[in-house]
């Protein structure tokens, strides 16, 4: 049974034991944050640990097998926030463990498998095969999303000079922040040529009671939007609005990586085996979810920009100021009693690591649908999602590796991985020391690493410019004659199995 709403999932974590509540008083400016990161580095380096000492990889260090279930300490509920009667959520994803909750399932490979299933499905030859294609398609209808006339997200209504952003605990997260950051706000837009639903996580810096910053990077749906309107009518506006706390399979629709066509709420449908329920805004046509704790309404002028910024990123270094549009709120709604859900990006790992994580696992059919060459891929937590991608691959042909590194650089979000390494099909991926033992082994550096231009993220500061700069390949698989390497490559040094097996019996016997 998919969760009704946050507030279900906050049970949840707590029955699981993986929820505190905090019962003082804490500043949502910089002290919110610094528990938060306390509370990481006892989880990664130990009791009060001030710098960085590793602590038998209790955090979101890769193992053989993935990061720890453990993650970076429970989930944390401040129930006092200062400045505040709105009580806050974070840390709410911040494990593998948390994450297999949200989705409801006991490992992520089941969401995987699902997907896999339904990517599966072969055009039928006859009536029998169709036959057996009606209980998953009747699936795949279940998914869209519904329009209902209410929902809870409406219980208090606020217009007007009655709407105030400072009244819910905004985080400031880190020293030289421009100001207080909504950090997991689901952005709702529409494309004003198709009408097409797009939900994207964009940060938002509150300005003022009624203003925030919206930071549409340049490849962002949200931004290609804001384009194509301001072509239209340079001095027109866009209608958005943003829900904030909706239930987890909802609230991580706004970060999947799906493909451009599919809307995010169907395939939130899809996580949470049942539709999204949407509900009317009362102040523009856009439709938010139900059962959202708190929904801003209101419009992006396309003629306004305003500086934004500087933001402590998941980069671990501050992203600068720069122009962005500007959010005006004409309306908010939301629960009685609602739960402001937030999260800290900074040094990784952070969250949002176990975030990525989970999408790395779940959308891995996908990459596979279309490169079935690939065996499996890992984003270590150090390369923030975009900087380094470890892809090990069943070689087929010279210059395989190659292909697979320009095939990545085209897919989506995967445009901007800066640094993508390819190893043979039985080299683990998520043991760190092993790719980075045979990777090292593997490459002459002239010969093995290509270099190209393009889109980069724009939190990359170390890019030549904004959005654009250079990529690096590695090719660190076993080079073959057919690719011009005439020397013997030496097998992996290996104990036989029969001597093993005879160590066994004889282990005991050593006294060592």
């Amino acid at each position: 049974m998919a969760y009704r709403d946050l507030r279900e999932f906050v049970r949840k974590l707590e029955g699981e034991g993986e929820l505190r509540r905090v019962k003082a008083e804490v500043d949502p400016v910089l002290e919110i944050a610094e528990v938060v990161q306390r509370l990481r580095r006892e989880a990664l380096w130990g009791e009060n640990a001030p710098e960085r000492k590793p602590k038998n990889n209790a955090g979101g260090g890769a193992t053989h097998e993935g990061p720890n279930p453990a993650g970076l300490g429970p989930a944390l509920f401040f129930e006092k926030p200062k400045g505040s009667r709105y009580p806050v959520l974070i840390n709410a994803f911040g494990s593998v463990r948390r994450m297999e909750l949200a989705l409801e399932v006991e490992n992520l490979q089941d969401v995987a498998a699902r997907i896999r299933g339904f990517l599966d499905m072969q055009t039928p030859q006859g009536l029998f095969d169709k036959l057996k294609m009606l209980p998953k398609l009747a699936e795949l209808g279940s998914f869209f999303p519904r329009s209902v006339k209410d929902g809870a997200c409406k219980e208090v209504v606020r217009k007007g000079n009655d709407v105030n952003l400072l009244d819910f605990p905004i985080l400031k997260c880190w020293p030289q922040d421009g100001g207080r950051f909504i950090t997991f706000p689901l952005v709702f837009t529409k494309n004003p040529e198709t009408g097409k639903r797009n939900v994207g996580m964009y940060r938002m810096q509150v300005y003022d009671e009624r203003t925030t910053g919206m930071h549409w990077q340049t490849q962002k749906h949200g931004a290609e939007h804001f384009r194509r309107a301001r072509a239209k009518n340079p001095e027109g506006r866009i209608p958005v609005s943003v829900a904030i706390g909706a239930d987890p399979a909802t609230t991580l629709g706004g970060i999947l990586p799906i493909p451009p066509d599919l809307d995010e709420m169907m395939f939130s449908g899809f996580l949470k085996r049942e539709p999204v329920e949407l509900v009317p805004c009362e102040t523009n046509e856009l439709e938010v979810p139900a059962n959202a704790e708190i929904v801003l309404e209101g419009y992006v002028n396309l003629s306004e920009m305003r500086t934004e910024g500087p933001f402590g990123d998941h980069t671990g270094f501050y992203s600068l100021e720069g122009e962005y549009p500007v959010f005006h709120v004409e309306c908010v709604t939301h629960r009685k009693d609602a739960i402001y859900l937030t999260t800290v990006v900074g040094p990784p790992p952070q969250e949002d690591f176990f975030m990525g994580y989970a999408i790395e696992r779940v959308f891995l059919p996908l990459m596979k649908m279309t490169h079935p060459e690939i065996v499996d891929v890992s984003l270590p937590a150090e390369g923030i999602v975009h900087n380094l991608m470890i892809v090990a691959i069943r070689k087929s042909f010279p210059g395989h590796a190659r292909k697979v590194m320009n095939a990545i650089w085209s897919l989506g979000q995967a445009m901007f991985t800066k640094v993508i390494v390819v190893v043979d099909h039985d080299v683990n991926v998520h043991d760190y020391r092993e790719v980075v033992w045979k990777a090292l082994c593997a490459i002459d550096p002239e010969r093995d690493v290509q270099f190209m231009l393009g889109p980069m993220d724009t939190l990359d500061h170390a890019a030549r410019m904004q959005d654009f700069g250079s990529k690096m390949g590695i090719d660190a698989t076993r080079k073959w004659a057919s690719e011009g390497f005439t020397r013997p490559w030496p097998d992996e040094i290996l104990m036989d199995e029969k001597t093993k097996a005879r160590v066994v019996e004889l282990w005991k016997s050593l006294g060592i």
